[in-house]
């Protein structure tokens, strides 16, 4: 199959209606046709992975009143002659199942792995349903096991060369700042700022906490100040406490004081019978 430059980076509906994707005389594409919910199944390469909940049952409303308007894209299963894999549209079928429809509309074509990522990346994209971590993943994937270049990759998918350097670079992120942009609980944006950070996770913190917009973690990143880490010393009449407890029970006594909000005493144990013999020290 070759897809022209002409279409490229405008979108699945250019991909699937128009003159862009050209089939192959041994892999003519199939038509619009209906097919089993059961017959379909999600791609193992779909480089989304979070579906917010809310947004599915609004859609599936929205499917219960007016239907599926847009087929689902999908090609015939390596694994099961009988099944059809997903390649744009789980979310649809997600939200169909939920409206209880039996059967969905769907293009089958005849795609390689290569391909079918590339036009999930690109459906994704175009809708901006790829939180920045899926779709940095999903270019990643592209460049590394298919051998795109940026520049191809940037033709494909009708992004700029900046845009997928710059987005590929949140993977070296630790996985923790990586989690709170795909939680949409700071920005790609905040992230960039923070990226050369000796603490990325301590700044990704502070914003977080003082809501910061990103202009201003700019300012905390360059300013190259350390957060100092604050150690709360705790009273010498708390750690006699703990010394007494331990010694009373035989194992290890731990007191956390929150000041006016109280606080918690941990007792170490490694067996049944060593809680035991706490109970009944207590007990007398």
């Amino acid at each position: 199959m070759n897809i022209s430059k002409k279409g490229l980076g405008r979108g699945l509906s250019s991909l699937m209606g128009e003159t862009v994707i050209q089939e192959s005389p041994t892999q003519p594409a199939s038509g619009d046709v209906k097919i089993s919910i059961s017959k379909l199944k999600p791609s193992s390469i779909q480089p989304r992975r979070l579906f917010d909940k809310n947004s599915i049952m609004e859609l599936a409303e929205s499917i219960k009143a007016k239907g599926l308007v847009q087929p689902i894209l999908v090609r015939p299963s390596k694994s099961n002659s009988d099944e059809y894999e997903i390649i744009a549209g789980e979310r649809r079928w997600r939200a169909a199942q939920i409206a209880q429809l039996h059967e969905l509309p769907a293009v089958i074509k005849n795609l390689d792995d290569v391909e079918a990522l590339e036009m999930a990346i690109i459906e994704n994209v175009q809708r901006a349903d790829l939180s920045p971590i899926e779709e940095a993943a999903g270019y990643k994937k592209l460049m590394e096991q298919y051998n795109h270049t940026q520049e191809a990759l940037s033709a494909v998918v009708g992004k700029s060369r900046s845009h997928i350097a710059n987005i590929i670079r949140l993977l070296n992120l630790p996985t923790s700042i990586q989690d709170m942009i795909s939680q949409g609980i700071i920005t790609s944006g905040h992230a960039r700022a923070i990226m050369n950070s000796a603490f990325p996770e301590q700044l990704a913190k502070k914003i977080v906490d003082e809501n910061l917009s990103v202009r201003q973690a700019e300012k905390l990143a360059k300013s190259n100040k350390t957060l100092p880490t604050k150690v709360k010393l705790k009273p010498a009449d708390t750690i006699d406490l703990e010394q007494r407890l331990t010694e009373l029970l035989g194992l290890e006594v731990l007191i956390s004081d929150n000041g006016k909000r109280g606080g918690s005493i941990k007792v170490k144990y490694k067996t049944l019978d060593q809680l035991e013999l706490v109970t009944s020290k207590l007990k007398n």
